[in-house]
């Protein structure tokens, strides 16, 4: 699957991941699929990190619930997450994979790792068998209208 974001929404989230650190940041895209197979981010949702840990993320129930609403206000579907890692590379790790519940979604993880230069990748994760499959997604940076 391919799925677009836009470079201002990127750039939310990279600004939102550096003032997060040390701790994960973590947040909720929103948009559509389009007929031509693409899956278009038409919103981010920069959210709090209630575990406030570098080693995973849990959202904010009450900012979920909120966004969830603006995103059924402004007719988008919520499309998946979005989460840093602080220090290490942009793939799911044990944990994201074992968290990762949705087989429809996609999950979008931003690496810090390296100083000035924010990496973010999209997952697809589902069951098969039992055992959890990642595929990467390709994603497209959108430059703005």
């Amino acid at each position: 699957m391919k799925i677009t974001i836009t470079r201002s929404d990127l750039d939310r989230i990279v600004e939102h991941a550096l003032l997060e650190r040390p701790d994960e940041a973590c947040g909720l895209i929103a948009g559509t699929d389009n007929e031509d197979g693409i899956r278009e981010i038409k919103k981010v949702y920069l959210l709090t990190n209630i575990d406030h840990t570098n080693e995973h993320f849990s959202i904010d129930p009450k900012e979920q619930l909120k966004a969830i609403k603006d995103m059924r206000a402004n007719g988008l579907k919520p499309i998946g997450n979005w989460h840093s890692h602080p220090e290490t590379p942009s793939r799911p790790s044990e944990e994201d994979k074992r968290l990762a519940n949705d087989s429809k979604a996609s999950y979008l993880i931003l690496s810090l790792m390296e100083e000035g230069n924010p990496v973010l990748n999209a997952f697809h994760v589902e069951s098969v068998n039992g055992e959890k499959e990642v595929r990467k997604e390709e994603l497209i940076i959108k430059e703005d209208k």
